[in-house]
């Protein structure tokens, strides 16, 4: 294994979502109750306890981002789930502890904190959770990775859809960055799911980047041959990806790479877009920035200031 990936081979995600009494959806001793609950945001699902003389004791944290949301569930008793095929989602699960036997279609593993394991939406699914399995979990709609690999393809998907099931998760950087930048949005903007212009591309992110870190049947497959007509900005951008798989890369990154003048004429209008609320009174600046996909409030102010010459703050307290 390189230094680069022993970096990231035991990443700290023990409290992840955890020690956020806002992100927790219930806690429960009774079977139906926990059945119900995790069918909410799942699907409906046979849910058994298969240790004798074992008691339930589950909880579950829940972060909803559009077609995407990030859950943390404990049983805290050895179970059997059986949700049949997912059908409308993919899901991503990770063990931060304990193990769980996983099958799904004609794949089966024996997961734990190494290996998670990737839910095809077509394939039938039943698991065993031992009773200190504790897992995080990375749900996915199904139309959205389809639309964005039918989109890296070029093409429309002739059969469904089928990961890997195995996935040595904690050795890939690029799915590890993508964790970490997702848990510390989600503990540090509560309501991070109100701004759709942010979780528009928070989607987009984590469905390419599952696409491109984790083996599925259309990995070989050639893309639609239309290299000859791209334009030359998205050809930039393709042979900058190709060079550049391997590292952290921004949307600032591309945009610079590509000298792509939509890029700041787009956030050039969503700072106008913002100053006009602020003149109009905003009760928050820090709301303004993230409802118009500035994440970073630091940022946001400099631009905002280089843009207008003064401080998002000064333009509220004026108005």
């Amino acid at each position: 294994m390189s230094n680069t990936q022993s970096t990231f081979a035991k990443p700290a995600f023990s409290s992840a979502l955890l020690g956020l009494p806002q992100r927790q959806l219930f806690a429960s001793y009774d079977l139906d109750e926990t059945r119900a609950m995790v069918g909410r945001v799942m699907k409906p699902h046979r849910l058994d306890v298969s240790g004798r003389g074992q008691r339930l004791a589950a909880r579950m944290h829940h972060v909803p981002l559009g077609d995407v949301s990030l859950s943390r569930l404990h049983y805290g008793a050895e179970v059997d789930i059986v949700p049949g095929p997912l059908e409308d989602f993919f899901l991503v699960q990770m063990p931060l502890a304990g193990r769980a036997q996983i099958e799904c279609g004609a794949q089966c593993i024996d997961s734990g904190p190494q290996l998670a394991s990737v839910l095809s939406a077509a394939d039938a699914t039943t698991m065993r959770w031992g009773a200190d399995n504790d897992s995080l979990m990375v749900r996915i709609s199904r139309a959205l990775i389809e639309r964005t690999l039918a989109v890296q393809l070029g093409r429309t998907l002739d059969k469904p859809l089928c990961f890997e099931l195995g996935f040595r998760w904690r050795d890939n950087a690029a799915w590890i960055n993508l964790l970490q930048f997702l848990l510390e949005g989600a503990a540090q903007t509560p309501d991070l799911a109100r701004y759709p212009l942010i979780t528009s591309h928070l989607e987009q992110l984590i469905a390419a980047t599952l696409l491109s870190v984790q083996p599925h049947n259309y990995s070989q497959a050639a893309p639609a041959r239309c290299g000859n007509v791209l334009p030359r900005h998205v050809r930039k951008v393709q042979e900058y990806l190709q060079a550049h798989a391997h590292e952290p890369i921004h949307a600032e990154q591309l945009a610079q790479v590509a000298g792509v003048s939509p890029m700041q004429f787009l956030k050039n209008l969503r700072l106008e877009r913002a100053r006009a609320e602020l003149q109009a009174g905003a009760s928050s600046v820090a709301a303004v920035a993230l409802r118009w996909g500035f994440v970073h409030l630091g940022r946001f102010s400099a631009e905002y200031r280089a843009r207008f010459g003064e401080s998002p703050s000064d333009t509220r307290r004026h108005h």
